[in-house]
């Protein structure tokens, strides 16, 4: 881990160490700041709140939410709930995974996008749905999706 993750990192905890339940909102300041949650982290965060390491890990695995790597210079989020799903949201998948050449929690190659599934935008009137850098977008069709991608790709 670089000295300045650790320092942000540790900074992160001397705010919530004393606060009860504090990893959650710990994790999540970590992953604003850095992007991301470091795994080499885990043991100076479980340390902190008297956590084991299996204890930090579990939490960071089980919400879909926190990333364990870098993310790229955009991350695009597609919504996977059901409205979406009913509304076309499949066939946005496959053409995001083939036209970026990754899976789900993958970044392209050049790291300019990292794909995410995401589990409600609540834009369901306008299934089915993206987000661009924190840019929602509704009734997206595979020409929509497309232009997100390369716009993405183009304003770098």
């Amino acid at each position: 881990m670089k000295a300045r993750s650790t320092q942000n990192i540790e900074h992160h905890i001397d705010r919530y160490r004393a606060v009860e339940g504090g990893l959650l909102p710990l994790l999540h300041a970590i992953q604003d700041d850095l992007g991301y949650i470091p795994q080499d982290s885990y043991a100076i965060i479980g340390k902190a709140l008297n956590l084991s390491v299996a204890e930090v890990h579990g939490v960071v695995s089980f919400y879909h939410h926190f990333r364990t790597s870098a993310p790229g210079r955009h991350i695009l989020q597609l919504c996977r709930a059901e409205s979406c799903q009913a509304m076309g949201a499949t066939a946005l998948e496959h053409e995001a995974k083939s036209c970026l050449g990754i899976d789900f929690h993958q970044t392209t190659a050049d790291g300019a996008i990292t794909l995410e599934p995401v589990y409600c935008l609540g834009n369901c009137s306008l299934s089915p749905s993206v987000m661009l850098d924190e840019q929602v977008h509704g009734r997206v069709t595979s020409e929509k999706l497309n232009a997100l991608i390369q716009a993405a790709r183009s304003s770098e």
